[in-house]
């Protein structure tokens, strides 16, 4: 027996990055895991290496597809997210409102959909992965920004209202984590400022961070743990950072 043998979980942006160590982390502590993303063959790529998951294609965005998603969960991972850089009078007002869909809207939605399943189970367990961006901002990234802080209200009101219920809520936060997307941003960043990928990570991402080394998605699934292991029912509506110091400025 291993601690969540007989649990449900359900993981969005799990084909790839933090997603996918999620799933793998939460299925070897006996979860039965629910793998969510818009990325088909990411998710077949995952399945294979997982098999006993259930995969799930569903964009995000789509918050009709988001309400028709699986309501038996019992540990709810918003994690899914996506990311635009643009000066706030450049940006462009559809992809403003994407972004917030899928990275507040839809956690909102997938919560109220699961919690009336933890509440009758009198346990449950709601992460979300924020970011060192829903307790700090950057410039140029508005909507990422806004919506990581939306994240970080929405979880401490999930965990006021889910303590009587056995339930808690909490975000992780990371700094620049080694996921496509980030691996993505930093091919850019060194085409535009011509320097090598060491230097965009280190001069540039990692400036407000004392620890100058990317986060591993792994690491953030073993911080993941603790919310759903033995010490989690007394840590609730709380964040916990992973951001190399950059908060203690």
């Amino acid at each position: 027996m291993t601690i969540l043998t007989g649990r449900t979980a359900l993981v969005t942006g799990a084909a790839s990055g933090i997603g996918a160590a999620m799933a793998r982390r939460l299925q070897a502590d006996g979860a039965h895991v629910i793998a969510v993303d818009r990325d088909e063959a990411g998710l077949t790529a995952l399945a294979d290496a997982l098999p006993g998951i259930t995969a799930i294609p569903c964009d995000l965005s789509d918050l009709d597809a988001v309400d028709a998603l699986p309501a038996e969960v019992d540990v709810l991972v918003n994690n899914a997210g996506l990311q635009h850089v643009a000066p706030v009078h450049e940006f462009d007002p559809e992809r403003f409102s994407l972004i917030l869909r899928v990275m507040l809207e839809a956690p909102f939605r997938l919560a109220r959909r699961t919690l009336p399943h933890m509440y009758a189970r009198g346990w449950g367990r709601v992460v979300n992965v924020s970011s060192v961006h829903g307790l700090r901002a950057s410039a140029f990234k508005s909507a990422y920004v806004s919506a990581k802080h939306g994240l970080e209200g929405l979880s401490k009101v999930i965990a006021l209202e889910g303590a009587p219920h056995g339930v808690t809520s909490n975000c992780l936060d990371p700094a620049y984590v080694r996921t496509p997307l980030v691996e993505r941003q930093i091919a850019d960043q060194a085409a535009v400022h011509g320097i090598g990928a060491d230097e965009v990570v280190e001069r540039i991402m990692l400036a407000p961070a004392a620890v100058k080394r990317l986060v591993e998605p792994e690491e953030v699934a073993e911080l993941a743990a603790v919310l759903y292991g033995p010490a989690s029912a007394s840590i609730s509506g709380t964040s916990l950072s992973m951001d190399g110091g950059w908060t203690a400025h």
